[in-house]
């Protein structure tokens, strides 16, 4: 960094860039880039569907399974009150079923996380692959 102490050409403006604030930029830059590279190389494993080879036919409705999960522990499979053991069984025979029906999992607002986790973790065991959960706006409140 020079520094022009007039003497010749008092009147004349100075025609040199001020590349201080460019280094600082830069620098500031390159610190932000050293410090994000870590973050967006770590890769997220996600278990993807497989493309399904055989889609159903669109003529063809499938109706859904609905579990629903009471507050009390209660599980209802389409109406019928079950209990966690013979659900196993109701999950072997839906899972074996070609196309497979999709279970929709309603729990209640008090429900016991134990108990759904349970549900969910047979369910998966079990071979059922199409899962989702219904009624999600009662816990918007």
């Amino acid at each position: 960094m020079a520094m022009s102490v007039g003497s010749a050409g008092e009147g004349e403006p100075m025609m040199e860039i001020n590349t201080t604030p460019l280094i600082d930029v830069m620098l500031v830059l390159l610190i932000m880039f050293i410090i994000t590279l870590p973050v967006m190389t770590h890769a997220v494993k996600l278990d993807m569907p497989r493309p399904n080879s055989n889609p159903t036919p669109p003529n063809e409705i499938i109706e859904p399974i609905r579990l629903d999960i009471d507050w009390d522990g209660a599980i209802i499979w389409n109406g019928t009150m079950v209990q966690l053991d013979t659900l196993e069984g109701y999950f072997r025979v839906e899972a074996a079923k070609s196309p497979q029906p999709e279970l929709h999992v309603r729990p209640d607002r008090r429900a016991n996380y134990d108990t759904v986790a349970k549900v969910l973790a047979l369910a998966q065991r079990n071979g059922m692959q199409r899962i989702g959960f219904v009624g999600n706006e009662q816990f918007l409140e």
